[in-house]
């Protein structure tokens, strides 16, 4: 077996348990949901999914960052549309988060607060914190190079907390929100992506 298989079948193997995981989440709270269940739903043994993660509380928090990476990869398409804008770009991004974000079965086992999920995207957080920021840094980076790595950073680090935070402890409308964070962190956005606003204004 070449190493390039081996490492797409563990992909493959990993995503289709993560699929899984999802599917059960869609009908039950994550303390009702065993690792046997997940197992059976991916139909694989249940040895395979504990050879893999080694415990359910390793599995939950692979599962957490890989459903955060998710998350990023989807907002993609709006900083896309905004290019030209990265205020509104981030904004929209932020926005669409949050709007799914609310229908998302793994949110709304974190907000149930059952007291297993919830830890591993808040007080244990820090893997899909770090996870999610360097994925939205190298988003950033990819569509507005002249930023520097620094500010960058320091921005998708600063929104993926407040994704967080206001994820598991919501305010509606989720549009209102995201409009107050792109006013609030707009100057920050539009000096660390180069966006001149005074000039717009004077042309």
């Amino acid at each position: 077996m070449s190493a390039t298989y081996a490492v797409a079948a563990r992909e493959l193997l990993r995503n289709t348990l993560f699929a899984a995981a999802r599917s059960e989440l869609e009908h039950r709270g994550w303390s009702a949901v065993t690792m046997a269940d997940i197992a059976a739903s991916a139909g694989v043994s249940r040895q395979t999914l504990y050879k893999e993660f080694g415990s359910r509380d390793e599995f939950a928090q692979a599962f957490v960052v890989h459903e955060g990476e998710g998350f990023v990869a989807a907002i993609e398409g709006a900083l896309d549309a905004h290019l030209d804008d990265p205020r509104a770009a981030l904004s929209a991004a932020f926005g669409l988060f949050l709007t799914a974000a609310a229908e998302d079965p793994l949110i709304r086992a974190a907000i149930a607060g059952e007291g297993e999920m919830l830890p591993f995207v808040t007080t244990h957080g820090q893997t899909l914190v770090q996870s999610a920021a360097a994925s939205l840094c190298d988003a950033i980076a990819t569509r507005w190079p002249q930023a520097p790595e620094h500010d960058a950073a320091l921005l998708s680090e600063c929104l993926v907390r407040l994704a967080i935070s206001y994820a598991t402890l919501p305010i509606d409308p989720a549009g209102m929100t995201a409009s107050s964070i792109a006013e609030l962190l707009g100057p920050y956005i539009d000096r660390a992506l180069s966006v001149d606003r005074r000039a717009e204004r004077r042309a």
